[in-house]
């Protein structure tokens, strides 16, 4: 739990976009689950109402960390994508999670 508080510290602390709880659960389900992704599954996936993800992905689209896109197939269908800006973003949590843990002590 330690490597874990370290590195939502590290996160918070470091310049860069202000997230929310709901909002950083939601990037990491885009990120680092299986796509493609569209609305309606990241709201099953994280367990909360489609117009709360819609709410939630305003905020990520806003911050260029997501893009959503109508599919050709069904465009009732909103699919969520990722973004270049967004993939160095999980690369720098990645990298503060791993300094964090190589400086925990080891688990009881």
């Amino acid at each position: 739990m330690g490597a874990l508080r370290n590195t939502i510290l590290a996160v918070v602390r470091r310049d860069g976009p202000d997230l929310s709880a709901r909002h950083l659960g939601l990037f990491l389900t885009l990120y680092l689950t299986a796509g493609p992704h569209t609305v309606a599954g990241l709201a099953a996936e994280v367990g909360i109402t489609k117009s709360s993800i819609t709410r939630a992905l305003d905020k990520l689209e806003e911050l260029d960390l997501a893009r959503r896109k109508l599919w050709p197939r069904d465009r009732r269908v909103v699919m969520v994508q990722r973004t270049p800006k967004g993939v160095a973003m999980l690369r720098r949590v990645e990298a503060t999670m791993a300094g964090s843990m190589a400086g925990a002590p080891p688990s009881a």
